[in-house]
């Protein structure tokens, strides 16, 4: 029977991350459980989703798989998928191998972490807040405290492989007798059988719910930047600590100022006459207004500096300054009056422009006249 591709079974590409692959898993799984899913071959592709997850979640398994296809993984010399490979060889020599790192079913195992993206306000990164947010996350079981069984039953020791989660395979081959270890197939690795299941999470120990949480924003946070919030990603497995959320921040661009690390930049306008003349000017911050002073003759693009009126560093080392950019404006649209205001300024500067748009009679008055 030929297999499907393990990327396909998963929903993925060639070049997916270890996370990536993960988080595949964890959706599938749960959607064909058997205890969830009652379809007819759920099942069966539960037991596909596992079989890939379990070569692709393998850094030498999937390197195998990449360049060999299905028999990669379970590369043998009669081309058996289920004869011993290149790894049991080794396994056999230095001792090890998958078997010996397979770890023991039974023992605390950290919960999965967990990822949150929350957009935030720019005066909220700048200062922080506490807010609250909502996730689903897997919760222990109430009914039955995370042990999947029904109230008042206990999982029973798997009697094949006596609650190691492993069985011994001895196989024959060109280089001897050679003994391995493969996941006990009565339990799939669990080392435990619930016969009378909880009703309540179907035998999973864990339920979906979910969850509101308090979450302190640092001042300074940047976006892109993230917080762990230890203890509140999935449950751990078999007493072990739960796994930790990690908050993605998205921080929405201000109308008025752009960061660039601690530092704000602010875009000032200025007239002709505020520019050459010189004034004092307020002058926004993140911190409230502030005056500013400007001297005459300043020129666009000149910058001012503000020292210590930009953002708390997230990690407690001092605080950004603001520069102020200068930009002068150019009028669109002049009265009479303050064009010839301009051309007295022109001329006593020596300086008379061809002015666009006049009219043919201007040009000849100004011919008269010896301009």
């Amino acid at each position: 029977m030929n297999k499907r591709d393990y990327y396909e079974v998963l929903g993925l590409s060639k070049s997916a991350s270890p996370e990536e692959i993960k988080k595949a898993y964890r959706k599938l799984s749960k959607q064909y459980h058997p205890d969830i899913n009652k379809a007819a071959d759920a099942e069966d592709k539960f037991k596909e989703i596992s079989e890939a997850y379990e070569v692709l979640s393998d850094d030498q398994k999937r390197a195998q798989y990449d360049q060999f296809g299905h028999a990669g993984p379970n590369q043998g010399f009669g081309g058996g998928g289920d004869g011993f490979g290149f790894e049991d060889i080794f396994s056999s020599f230095f001792g090890g191998g998958g078997g010996s790192r397979r770890r023991d079913p039974n023992a605390p195992r950290k919960g999965d972490d967990l990822q949150y993206s929350m957009t935030i306000e720019f005066e909220e990164a700048v200062f922080g807040k506490e807010k609250e947010i909502e996730i689903a996350k897997e919760e222990t079981c109430d009914t039955c405290s995370g042990s999947g069984a029904k109230p008042g039953t206990h999982p029973e020791k798997c009697s094949q492989c006596n609650g190691a989660g492993q069985v011994n395979v001895t196989q024959d081959t060109p280089f001897g007798r050679i003994q391995t270890k493969r996941a006990c197939n009565h339990c799939h690795g669990a080392g435990k059988i619930i016969k009378d299941k909880c009703s309540t999470c179907h035998g999973r120990g864990t339920v979906n719910k979910r969850k509101k949480i308090k979450v302190t924003i640092p001042a300074g946070v940047d976006d892109g930047q993230q917080l762990r919030v230890s203890g509140q990603g999935e449950p751990g497995i078999n007493g072990g600590p739960a796994g930790d959320l990690y908050i993605v921040f998205r921080v929405k661009a201000d109308p008025r100022f752009e960061r660039d690390g601690d530092d704000i930049y602010y875009e000032l306008p200025l007239t002709y006459a505020q520019a050459a003349l010189g004034d004092e000017i307020e002058v926004p911050t993140v911190q409230g207004k502030v005056k500013l002073k400007i001297p005459a003759g300043t020129q666009s693009q000149t910058k001012f500096r503000l020292k210590g009126k930009g953002v708390k560093n997230v990690h407690g080392y001092g605080v950004g300054d603001q520069h102020v950019i200068v930009k002068v404006i150019t009028p669109k649209k002049l009265t009479e009056k303050q064009k010839q205001l301009l051309r007295e300024f022109a001329e006593i500067s020596g300086d008379i422009p061809e002015e666009q748009g006049s009219s043919l009679f201007d040009k000849i008055k100004k011919t008269l006249k010896g301009e």
